[in-house]
């Protein structure tokens, strides 16, 4: 007779192969302020095709699951084809760019992304949806009126990570998750901003779990 322990393993394969780890709850949907990427000791590198506007950008459409765990790379035989996507790439170049050094026109980026995170959506959207949804929702969440609107702006100044967030709450309706990075003399700075979304991709909802990770209850807001 096979044991309780060999069939529970068996059911795990079969999951497994029938494409069930490809399942996810929850998105977060992450915006990056690029003075933050800049203002580190490594520094960053503008797109070829120019410096990113001073806003936030996307980082990513990443699935999740509700016990804070998430599914990546689910399917390497649906590659990232920038084909797909060539009506949103002047889009994507504005609100989706990469500072990552050496410079280039962004589009190893989204095909990270797409392969990592956006193939674990397929039972949602494709990946023209993928980054149609992504840009949907960077035009719906304006992070940087919210935060100016609260008397918070990118000059460099120390502001409190309650009151961050309080504004992006008061924004979105939602409490978001504050990433912080360190500039080069170890300052705690706003780096990126979590908001949750829904199965669908498309509706804000509270946050089944955090991100871990630190930050000081005075954090920098640099300059880009």
């Amino acid at each position: 007779m096979r044991s309780p322990s060999s069939f529970f393993g068996v059911l795990f394969i079969l999951a497994l192969i029938s494409g069930v780890h490809a399942g996810y709850d929850f998105f977060y949907f992450v915006l990056q302020w690029p003075g933050s990427y800049c203002d580190t000791s490594s520094g960053c590198c503008y797109p070829t095709y120019g410096k990113p506007p001073s806003n936030f950008g996307i980082h990513g459409l990443w699935p999740n699951y509700n016990n804070g765990s998430y599914p990546a790379n689910c399917d390497p035989n649906n590659p990232f084809d920038v084909n797909k996507i060539q009506d949103l790439v002047s889009s994507l170049r504005t609100n989706w760019p990469s500072l990552a050094c050496p410079s280039s026109d962004s589009t190893s980026f989204w095909q990270h992304e797409w392969d990592k995170h956006g193939t674990c959506s397929e039972s949602v959207m494709d990946e023209h949806g993928y980054f149609q949804d992504a840009l949907n929702l960077k035009s719906r969440i304006n992070l940087l009126q919210y935060l100016q609107s609260a008397g918070i702006s990118p000059n460099n100044a120390f502001y409190s990570l309650t009151n961050i967030k309080s504004a992006i709450k008061t924004g979105t309706g939602h409490t978001p998750w504050i990433e912080c990075n360190k500039d080069a003399s170890g300052n705690y700075q706003l780096y990126q901003v979590y908001i949750c979304i829904d199965h669908a991709g498309t509706t804000l909802i509270d946050c089944p779990v955090f991100p871990t990770g630190a930050c000081g209850s005075s954090i920098k807001f640099p300059t880009f």
